[in-house]
């Protein structure tokens, strides 16, 4: 028994050695790629046992199937069964490529679904004691400025740092940008936003601007994205925020609580710019406490009599 366990894995593994040489020699892939796709294909072999699987032309879409079903039944999480997954279509593209198999077994098996992720939002306090900067540097003024502007109107990083002076209509509250796929979208600004843009508007000359980007570094260029994550994390650790503050946390927390306030899905989707509804139901939140009044205060048959 022992040595036709050892046959059989030796079967298996021979083109599996092969693959990860081409994966290192012609690939050039990372070590740690070399190493998590080696693991999970011998994981593979060890599965195949139980199968009777003795060479890999006897995997067809439902013994891929049966091995991943397996993978679960040991404990693997579905981010682990994805990767187990995608080292087995590779290698079997390999295969095929190299005429060892006719098809690719596992070109026809789903991936598992996995979790959404849901960035963390601030709570509206913390967002209150983040936005109290009260220097009056232009670089703090500059940063309250797009501190306000970024959770005042849920911009993503890109769209803040390429707005252009030209954009805004501070009279009327409004700033035009550009969003993905080269959409434009007009937006409000709120109140604070108005006033911190003014404020720094005041101090911007004293940085000799090379071009109309409102918001630019202290060398006069548009401010990088990477230096407003920087700012802003700073900021945070500033104002003694208990968590990272990042520019996606803000709109993150731009969009629950707007949905939290108004109930408006589709009104938060036009100001964040999403084009498929999906996307905003994902990036807003809401708890179910306030999904239950909402139930409760608006479905005629949820009504429920007071004696």
């Amino acid at each position: 028994m022992v040595e036709n366990n050892l046959s059989h894995s030796s079967l298996l593994a021979k083109p599996i050695e092969q693959f990860l040489n081409y994966l290192k020699s012609e690939k050039q892939l990372s070590l740690n790629t070399q190493i998590n796709y080696r693991r999970q294909l011998y994981a593979i072999i060890d599965l195949s046992k139980d199968l009777d699987i003795t060479n890999w032309q006897d995997l067809d879409s439902s013994a891929v199937r049966l091995l991943i079903s397996r993978s679960r039944q040991t404990g693997l999480q579905a981010r682990s069964l994805s990767l187990r997954l995608s080292a087995l279509r590779s290698f079997f593209d390999w295969m095929v490529k190299n005429e060892l198999i006719a098809a690719n077994p596992a070109r026809g098996v789903v991936n598992p679904k996995l979790g959404q992720h849901l960035p963390k939002n601030i709570d509206i306090d913390e967002v209150n004691q983040l936005l109290n900067i009260e220097y009056n540097d232009p670089l703090s003024v500059r940063d309250r400025a797009m501190l306000e502007v970024m959770y005042g109107s849920g911009l993503r990083l890109s769209e803040l740092v390429n707005i252009n002076c030209r954009e805004l209509n501070l009279r009327e509250g409004e700033v035009r940008v550009m969003g993905k796929g080269n959409k434009e979208r007009k937006l409000p600004l709120g109140r604070e936003s108005i006033k911190w843009i003014e404020h720094w508007l005041s101090m911007r000359n004293q940085f000799k601007p090379h071009d109309d980007a409102l918001f630019i570094s202290k060398l006069g260029k548009r401010i990088s994205p990477r230096n407003v994550e920087k700012r802003f994390a700073q900021w945070g650790v500033k104002q003694g925020l208990s968590s990272h503050v990042h520019p996606h946390k803000l709109r993150h927390s731009f969009a629950t609580h707007m949905l939290e306030s108004s109930g408006d899905l589709r009104a938060v989707q036009e100001l964040l710019g999403h084009a498929d509804l999906s996307t905003t139901q994902v990036y807003t939140h809401l708890d179910f406490s306030h999904l239950s009044e909402v139930y409760d205060s608006a479905h005629p048959r949820a009504k429920r009599g007071k004696k």
